[in-house]
């Protein structure tokens, strides 16, 4: 029998049991996440293998099942804190699935997303969330091992296999409306890219002039200057350049949090109030937003919600095969209004 360090035995199903107080049976339910488990029972289960220690007999499990119950996870940006917090809620959904996450960084890299969309050629890897940047819709297509494959983000492949994703348009369009709501006219949005925006400018610059336009208010190529890429330094640039122009702006929409904090410290170099001279938004609402001084109104995608249908929809995928892709939109999202955006 495996042992742990010092000699002491590994936990065993059994263990896991009797400290639970429930059935071995039930216990095996749980691992292998089966669905007809009451959820305060699954969590008594949970406690208990955490406090022991259990480490499931993968081996075992995919000479059973045929699956190894172990999943991969990619993203272009892993330091991104966007993509680290939703990093997070898909392994915490997995394990509520009894399944185990690889994960891995691709920088945007089409061969590491081509990779890591075959599933690395490991056998062992029982199917793939990703979110691509760098791949088309017909390297997808053509990839060399068809396993279960889950996109995130908000790049259009055509439904070469699922994809989840919420309405970015929707969601710019609602951080907009709430800079306009607050009195604001000349609007500015950070986060565009040219000449090969990526969707996620697309769609979010968009969401914007839709925005705009409803209100009778211009959009003005010169409040958008491009960006080359979506962190800190992009958006104190671009904050820079807008408050060079003629007539700076007195609102400023940026795509992600981490531009619109390079914005706010470029703000603050100037001698800028925010929100008394220019109120400021951004996307994410990642952990940053909140300790930012002043704190960061921003849209919250509903990471937990994102995740948990990326890893239904694949575990999905891997019990029954071959259905028809689905595009899976999330339309959970909410603006949460803090003192960046809001006078008094």
């Amino acid at each position: 029998m495996a042992g742990r360090p010092g000699g002491a035995p590994a936990p065993r199903l059994k263990d896991v049991a009797q400290a639970a107080g429930v059935s071995v049976k039930t216990v095996s339910n749980v691992v292998n996440g089966f669905e007809h488990v009451a959820d305060d029972t699954r969590q008594r289960v949970q406690r208990a293998i955490d406090a022991l220690g259990y480490q499931p007999n993968m081996m075992a499990r995919r000479l059973r099942s045929g699956r190894s119950g172990v999943i991969a996870l990619a993203f272009p940006e892993l330091p991104s804190p966007y993509f680290a917090e939703l990093a997070v809620e898909v392994i915490q959904a997995a394990r509520r699935h009894g399944c185990t996450v690889l994960m891995d960084d691709t920088a945007g890299d089409p061969g590491a997303e081509l990779r890591i969309a075959s599933g690395l050629g490991d056998p062992l890897i029982d199917g793939v969330i990703l979110s691509p940047l760098g791949l088309d819709q017909a390297e997808l297509a053509a990839r060399s091992r068809p396993i279960p494959l889950v996109l995130l983000g908000e790049a259009d492949f055509g439904l070469v296999c699922d994809h989840v994703h919420i309405d970015n348009v929707a969601a710019a369009r609602t951080a907009t409306r709430h800079l306009i709501d607050q009195g604001r006219r000349r609007i500015a949005a950070v986060g565009w890219q040219d000449p090969a925006p990526r969707a996620t400018a697309q769609q979010r610059l968009l969401g914007y002039s839709q925005a705009l336009r409803a209100a009778g208010l211009p959009v003005d190529p010169a409040l958008f200057p491009p960006v080359g890429a979506y962190f800190r330094p992009d958006g104190a640039r671009a904050m820079r350049e807008l408050l060079a122009l003629p007539e700076p702006p007195d609102a400023v929409f940026c795509f992600n949090d981490l531009m619109a904090l390079g914005a706010l410290r470029a703000l603050h170099e100037a001698g800028v109030r925010v929100p008394d001279d220019i109120a400021l938004a951004g996307f994410d609402d990642t952990e940053e937003a909140e300790y930012a001084v002043p704190s960061l109104t921003t849209v919250a995608p509903d990471k937990a919600g994102i995740a948990e249908a990326a890893v239904e929809a694949l575990l999905d995928r891997i019990a029954n095969g071959d259905d028809a892709p689905r595009r899976l939109v999330q339309p959970g999202f909410r603006l949460v209004e803090r003192e960046s955006s809001r006078r008094g």
